[in-house]
């Protein structure tokens, strides 16, 4: 494909909302203004169950709702979301189901026996990670990501007007898909989550990029996600190599130009394009 194609989902740089003009000095004691990216709570709510409050900038309150629950097991593919419903002037986003969840009677009783339901979360979220199965079919070639690499610095990017946040994007058919961005990579993953759950998106022939780490959260999560394929511009870490290998997720970092390091599920690549110059 020619890879001209615009993504369905992008940052809006334009929206007063996402940043703030900020006044200080430079190296040289001038005055300047600058546009920093904001941030504020939002506290997400399960039906009734109150279960966190994340900082993001607060674009896509929707879709980082529903992505964060996907994304510790608290959704499954079975629950059916009636609607999410959000209070800007409360800082709240409430996600609706038809029937209450087996998370929240769960989380009750974890919380009334021992005060903390952290290791519920984790325990549950290892488990499914452990019975992934990821698409053997999908395929990623050298000439493709050198591709997506590029287009994606030349989306619409909060980043290039602020700085001080991170990007995930979604990778089909060669193109991308969406675009996601907030001060956590963790909360632009969970963006993505959101929207292929609430699409019915499959992610078996998919790839997921960010600019963060590749470390065991974003491992567990892309795999969640049904994803095979995960590339960061950034390094790794040992437990996300080894999260990563346990379950066979192509594992990309330090992907810059043409140049990339493999350490797991490198029969997914297709070595088709480099010529030793980025």
């Amino acid at each position: 494909m020619a890879g001209s194609s615009v993504p369905e989902i992008t940052p809006n740089p334009d929206d007063e909302r996402l940043t703030a003009s900020v006044s200080g000095v430079d190296q040289e004691g001038k005055s300047i203004e600058i546009s920093v990216v904001t941030e504020r709570p939002l506290t997400l709510y399960l039906n009734s169950q109150e279960i966190v409050t994340m900082m993001t900038i607060g674009d896509f309150p929707e879709l980082l709702a529903v992505g964060y629950l996907v994304n510790q097991n608290m959704l499954k593919p079975t629950d059916k979301v009636m609607g999410v419903d959000v209070d800007e002037e409360l800082d709240v986003v409430v996600v609706r189901t038809e029937e209450e969840t087996n998370f929240e009677d769960k989380l009750r009783k974890k919380t009334l026996t021992s005060g903390c339901a952290q290791g519920t979360v984790f325990g549950d979220m290892m488990e499914m990670f452990e019975e992934a199965d990821l698409s053997d079919h999908a395929t990623l070639k050298t000439t493709t990501l050198t591709r997506l690499l590029k287009q994606v610095n030349t989306l619409p990017s909060l980043y290039l007007k602020a700085g001080a946040i991170h990007g995930c994007a979604l990778w089909q058919n060669g193109e991308t898909k969406l675009y996601m961005e907030d001060v956590g990579r963790h909360n632009a993953v969970d963006k993505i989550a959101g929207y292929m759950f609430l699409h019915n998106v499959d992610g078996h022939d998919t790839a997921l990029f960010t600019t963060g780490r590749l470390t065991s959260e974003m491992v567990i999560k892309t795999v969640q996600m049904g994803i095979p394929i995960l590339v960061s511009r950034s390094g790794f870490t040992a437990w996300g190599v080894e999260l990563a290998r346990k379950v066979g997720l192509t594992l990309i970092g330090r992907a810059k130009g043409k140049r990339f390091i493999a350490l797991s599920g490198e029969d997914r690549i297709e070595f088709d394009g480099y010529q030793g110059e980025d």
